[in-house]
C-alpha cells in the first residue's frame, strides 16, 4: 500500500475517533438519549459534492454522460441499458450503505462542446461519481470539469492514451489503451492477412487520429509500410475523392480507426468503387449499425475489438448477458455496454468499501486498494495513471450478416 493510503486512512481514522469521543460525551450528558447522525461513514465529510453526510434514508446519485443522441447514440443507449438494469438489481438488493441509488443521465449529443455542458449538468445535480463518456473527444473537455469538482470519474470506452497522461487523480477508465490495439491491429494485417501494403483512414477524432497512429508505427514494426495515411471529414457522406485516392496507392489492406456511424458509408463506397481489398477497423466499429448501413457490403469486414460480451471468457459475463438479454430481449450492444456495467461496478464497491460518498475515499481505495476486482470484462486493478492493467484483444469477420469471431481473444 502507498504512504498516500496510510496516509489518508489515517485521516479518515482520526475523524472517525473524534466523532466517536463527541458521540460518547453527548450519550453521557444526555442519559444515553440518541440523535447521532447516521449513514456516510467512514469521513465523509458533510458538505462534500456527492452528499457522503446524508442519512441512511438518502439517495446516492450516481451520474452517467454519454451520446443518448446523435451519431454514436446506439452506444450511448447501451450504456443506460447496462446500468439500468444493475441498478435495478441493486436497488432491489437494498441498495448500497442501507441506501438506494439513483442515477443522473446527462446527453453529450455525441459532440464535444456539449460534453462540457452535461458535466456541469451533473455536477450541478451533487453526483458522488460519474461513468463515462464514450467517445475520447467528448471525454476529454468533460475531465477537465470532474477534475475541477474532484468527482471520481470511470470511463468505459475512451481508450485515447493521452487521456491518462494528464495526472488527474480523479480519472480512470476500465477500457484498454489504444496503442495495446494498435499493436494487435498491425499484427493482424501484416500476419494474418498477409498484407505488406497499409491503408489507414482516421476522421481526425482524439480517439480515432491515436489508434492510427499507433497502427502506423506498429505496421512499420511488423515489417509492412503504410503507403496511405489520411482522414475522412465525418460531417460528410461522400468518399468517394478520399477512396479514390487510395486506391492508387495501391494498398492490401485497408484499417479505419473511426467510429461505427462513417464505417458502414465507407465500406458501401469502397466496394461500389471496385475496392476488394480487405477492409478491417477498430474496435469503435464493432456495432451492428455498420451491417445496417453497408447492407451486403459489409460481408467480409473485420473489426478488432475487446471480445463481445458473448464471447467473454468469464461467468460473470455469461450471468451479466443472460440477465441483459431476459430484461431487453436482445443483446449487449457492443464491449462497451458490458464496460459500462463494470465501470459503475466499481464505483459501487468502492463505495461499498470505504463506507463513504465522498470522492476523495473513493479515489484513494481505486488508486491504492482495489485488486484484481472480478468485473464482467474480466478482472480490474488500476495502475498509478488509472489505466487498467492488462489487455484483451479479439477479431470479429462479418459473415452472413452478424460478426464472427475471427481471431480468438488474445491476453
Amino acid at each position: 500500500m502507498s504512504l498516500r493510503s496510510h496516509t489518508r486512512r489515517f485521516r479518515r481514522m482520526g475523524g472517525l475517533a473524534l466523532v466517536l469521543a463527541a458521540a460518547l460525551l453527548l450519550l453521557a450528558a444526555c442519559g444515553g438519549g440518541g440523535g447521532g447522525q447516521t449513514g456516510g461513514s467512514g469521513g465523509s465529510d458533510g458538505g462534500q459534492t456527492g452528499g457522503g453526510a446524508g442519512t441512511s434514508g438518502d439517495e446516492i446519485v450516481i451520474g452517467v454522460i454519454g451520446p443518448l443522441t446523435g451519431d454514436y447514440a446506439a452506444e450511448g443507449q447501451g450504456f443506460k441499458k447496462a446500468i439500468d438494469l444493475l441498478v435495478e438489481e441493486l436497488n432491489a438488493q437494498g441498495g448500497v450503505l442501507g441506501r438506494q441509488v439513483r442515477v443522473e443521465y446527462a446527453d453529450t449529443g455525441s459532440k464535444p462542446d456539449q460534453a462540457t455542458l452535461a458535466a456541469q449538468e451533473l455536477v450541478s445535480k451533487g453526483v458522488v461519481a460519474v461513468v463515462g463518456a464514450y467517445a475520447s473527444s467528448e471525454t476529454e473537455p468533460a475531465m477537465e470539469i470532474f477534475h475541477e469538482e474532484g468527482i471520481l470519474q470511470i470511463s468505459p470506452a475512451s481508450t485515447a492514451t493521452h487521456l491518462t497522461e494528464k495526472g488527474y487523480e480523479n480519472f480512470f477508465r476500465v477500457a484498454f489503451l489504444d496503442s495495446a490495439q494498435g499493436m494487435f491491429a498491425a499484427r493482424m494485417l501484416v500476419q494474418n492477412l498477409g498484407a505488406q501494403r497499409v491503408a489507414i483512414i482516421h476522421d481526425n477524432t482524439t480517439y480515432a487520429y491515436g489508434l492510427a497512429e499507433w497502427t502506423r508505427q506498429f505496421v512499420e514494426q511488423e515489417g509492412g509500410e503504410v503507403v496511405f495515411f489520411d482522414a475522412l471529414n465525418p460531417q460528410e457522406t461522400d468518399y468517394t475523392a478520399l477512396l479514390t485516392a487510395m486506391q492508387q496507392a495501391n494498398p492490401d489492406a485497408l484499417y479505419f480507426t473511426g467510429y461505427f456511424s462513417q464505417a458502414g458509408l465507407l465500406i458501401r463506397q469502397a466496394r461500389d468503387l471496385g475496392i476488394d481489398i480487405p477492409i478491417t477497423g477498430g474496435n469503435a466499429t464493432n456495432n451492428d449499425e455498420v451491417i445496417n448501413t453497408a447492407g451486403e457490403h459489409a460481408e467480409g469486414f473485420i473489426t478488432t475489438t475487446e471480445p463481445l460480451p458473448p464471447d467473454l471468457p468469464y461467468d460473470k459475463a455469461r450471468d451479466f448477458v443472460a440477465r441483459y438479454r431476459e430484461k431487453y430481449n436482445e443483446d449487449p450492444v457492443s464491449i462497451w455496454t458490458a464496460m459500462a456495467g463494470d465501470a459503475f461496478d466499481v464505483i459501487i464497491e468502492a463505495i461499498r468499501q470505504t463506507g463513504s460518498t465522498d470522492s476523495a475515499d473513493l479515489i484513494a481505495y481505486l488508486r491504492d486498494e482495489l485488486e484484481g476486482y472480478p468485473g464482467i470484462t474480466g478482472p480490474i486493478t488500476f495502475d498509478n495513471k488509472g489505466d487498467r492493467e492488462g489487455t484483451i484483444y479479439a477479431a470479429y469477420r462479418i459473415e452472413n450478416g452478424e460478426f464472427v469471431l475471427y481471431i480468438e481473444p488474445q491476453f
